[in-house]
């Protein structure tokens, strides 16, 4: 399969590798995508497979950009669609009217375990909130506070120990105005029995969550969080470029998405800033790159030590192959914000988000920006779920028949079964049936995580 009229490789559609069209010299850059992914360390033959033995990276270190706008046209279209969702007090809108308890710190984790036992409240173990110094703190408690403030829970205890930094005192100082009637606290070291005053607490919670009932919600105010992982020869050609074109198509009736995972924007980024709206978001773009670049170099690690095993035997080559093919994601539309740890989406449109490609790390990112849900696109496989539904989509057929108990849509269809607008009927319709409260497998196996992004000294 031919992808680009200028590319100097095919790919195979058997295994997604990629193989020469014709002879290419050493030192000559190969193209996919319509775009350099590397060039060749040795001469090739038309025929010969493309791959990690003869093809390496072009990049290297922070580059200078000029901000040359481009506008793709997608315009905003009157939709009448809708999904079932709850509207909270604040105005904020859900997809789910769960019970979210919400750890200060990673000691009482077994406390919000048997909590959740009992009760069928959704916990979220982690190893933070103490023993950690300046950006780290504030970055687990900004993402803390998006759990908090996440509409898709009805009702939150937040649960502390007593003793840690991140100590509910300190750490309301953070999240700041909350309701009384949808969030309580729980310091376990001032109950003689912490299950009993737990259960009483989410039993209120609960009685609150109930007054909420699902209703008629424009997709306008959808919130689509976009991830991959396990990437492999395919996603660039089917489940990326799916999730791109729905993507495109929420954002033209109003909606929100968000990309992210930085290091694997390096190679394409110049893509995305392009589609910047203004000169503001290209500078902050160009920051997003750079900062992130610079926080490998503080740590002495090469920027482009990507892609992983997985990726390579999946038929990816250079982290400019993975990049372009992940970058698809955010479809065509303009760039609208750029936001770091702990931001709330506020902008209609395609935002991209701080934070690196770590699965969990990601999707913890993309639940405390406030998405209600995240489109995961894979062709190796992984059960990993978000405390948000996590639509698994495969990019190859393999994978979702062996996993249907991981994956919730195949996107391989577009090879040849249905057209990409017929692709993303379908997916769009799927997600308003998620959006009105069908499960996604990882909430249908209860596999929910979260880890927090951390970059400093632990005491």
């Amino acid at each position: 399969m031919l992808i680009n009229k200028l590319d100097n490789v095919e790919i195979n559609l058997e295994n997604g590798h990629k193989y020469a069209l014709y002879d290419i010299k050493k030192g000559e850059n190969i193209i996919k995508y319509g775009s350099p992914i590397g060039h060749a360390t040795e001469d090739i033959k038309k025929g010969e497979h493309v791959h990690t033995h003869n093809t390496k990276t072009n990049l290297s270190g922070n580059l200078e950009y000029t901000y040359n706008h481009k506008d793709y046209g997608i315009e905003s279209v009157p939709s009448d669609l809708t999904f079932m969702g709850y509207v909270r007090e604040n105005g904020d809108v859900g997809i789910r009217n769960e019970i979210w308890i919400v750890n200060t710190v990673g000691c009482v984790n077994k406390v919000a375990e048997k909590l959740a036992q009992k009760t069928g409240a959704k916990h979220f173990p982690h190893p933070f909130g103490c023993s950690q110094l300046g950006n780290d703190q504030t970055t687990t408690q900004l993402i803390l506070k998006g759990m908090v403030n996440h509409p898709n829970a009805a009702g939150v205890l937040v649960l502390g120990l007593g003793c840690e930094n991140n100590n509910i005192d300190v750490f309301k100082g953070i999240l700041g105005e909350y309701d009384e009637k949808r969030v309580k606290f729980l310091n376990c070291q001032d109950f003689d029995d912490e299950i009993e005053e737990g259960l009483k607490l989410i039993a209120e919670l609960k009685a609150y969550a109930d007054t909420f009932k699902p209703q008629p919600i424009s997709i306008s105010k959808l919130r689509i969080g976009l991830k991959c992982g396990g990437s492999d020869g395919y996603s660039g050609i089917t489940a990326n470029p799916l999730v791109g074109s729905l993507s495109d198509r929420v954002i033209s009736h109003g909606g929100s998405c968000v990309l992210t995972e930085v290091p694997e924007m390096f190679g394409a980024e110049h893509l995305l800033m392009e589609r910047c709206e203004s000169e503001e978001i290209f500078q902050k773009t160009v920051s997003l790159i750079n900062d992130f670049k610079d926080y490998y170099r503080r740590h002495n690690q090469v920027i482009y030590e990507n892609p992983s095993p997985g990726n390579k035997a999946g038929g990816i080559t250079t982290l400019e192959e993975k990049s372009l093919g992940c970058v698809q994601k955010g479809g065509l539309s303009k760039v609208v914000d750029v936001l770091t740890y702990g931001d709330k989406l506020s902008k209609n449109g395609l935002s991209l988000l701080n934070g690196p490609g770590n699965d969990i790390v990601a999707v913890t990112n993309l639940m405390a920006a406030g998405v209600h849900m995240i489109l995961f696109t894979t062709g190796r496989g992984t059960p990993l779920g978000s405390p948000v539904p996590t639509v698994k989509i495969s990019t190859n057929r393999s994978l979702a028949e062996r996993k249907k108990n991981w994956i919730d849509f195949d996107a391989s269809v577009v090879l040849g079964e249905k057209t990409m607008t017929e692709a993303t009927d379908a997916l769009l319709h799927y997600i308003i049936e998620v959006a009105s409260g069908k499960e996604t497998n990882n909430e249908i196996n209860d596999f929910r995580e979260i880890s927090i992004f951390k970059d400093g000294v632990t005491l």
